[in-house]
């Protein structure tokens, strides 16, 4: 049955299941985000969603049982092998700097502020750091998930989580707006960053 071909999907005459279009049409807009989160750069995060959809595709009897795990695993590694290739691209241009450290406004763009605001803190964590920023807090995993996903011990995910979070919070106090008494929360509030990560209350840092 034809289907429309999504943003960001399989090349075009590549024969798939019907499911398999279904999965791309509901999730891959948040696995783009993930894969963003994880480059700091929307072209590098298009190619390694469309790398990892197409291998996804190729193997969809196997990755239709859990077909955002597998994609997100393949992320998680193409993101880890293309270190070197990736910091040779040039980046997209910053926003200027009026719009992250002096919007003011509500609704749609104060979210889009703190959306690149968070996304360029993230870019300036130690890639390793990141990924696990990313995995625990933006795709809600557990940190046994988490560990799995990036080839480490549960105690490695807990000891990165902690440093990317103080470092995160030094970082988004350079450009969090002061709060009504002068001060900014990020750089001593642990809770307030998490809270800012997962875009809502946060759940327990270590379950």
């Amino acid at each position: 049955m034809a289907t429309a071909t999504p943003e960001v999907g399989v090349p075009t005459g590549v024969k798939v299941d019907a499911s398999f279009d279904a999965f791309v049409g509901a999730r891959s807009t948040g696995l783009l985000r993930t894969a963003y989160l994880l480059t700091g750069d929307h072209g590098h995060a298009e190619d390694l969603l469309q790398t990892a959809l197409l291998r996804a595709a190729r193997h969809w009897r196997r990755a239709r049982e859990a077909p955002e795990a597998y994609v997100r695993k393949i992320l998680v590694n193409l993101s880890r092998d293309r270190i070197r290739l990736l910091r040779r691209r040039p980046r997209e241009a910053p926003l200027p700097d009026g719009l992250d450290r002096h919007a003011t406004g509500t609704g749609a763009d104060e979210h889009l502020a703190e959306q690149h605001r968070m996304a360029r803190a993230l870019a300036r964590l130690p890639a390793r750091q990141r990924q696990v920023v990313v995995l625990r807090f933006f795709n809600d995993l557990s940190v046994a998930h988490t560990a799995e996903l990036i080839g480490c011990s549960e105690g490695t995910v807990k000891s990165y989580t902690a440093r990317a979070l103080t470092q995160l919070r030094l970082i988004l106090a350079e450009t969090t707006p002061a709060t009504a008494d002068g001060t900014g929360q990020a750089a001593t509030n642990p809770s307030f960053t998490a809270q800012r990560l997962r875009g809502r209350k946060p759940a327990h840092v270590n379950r």
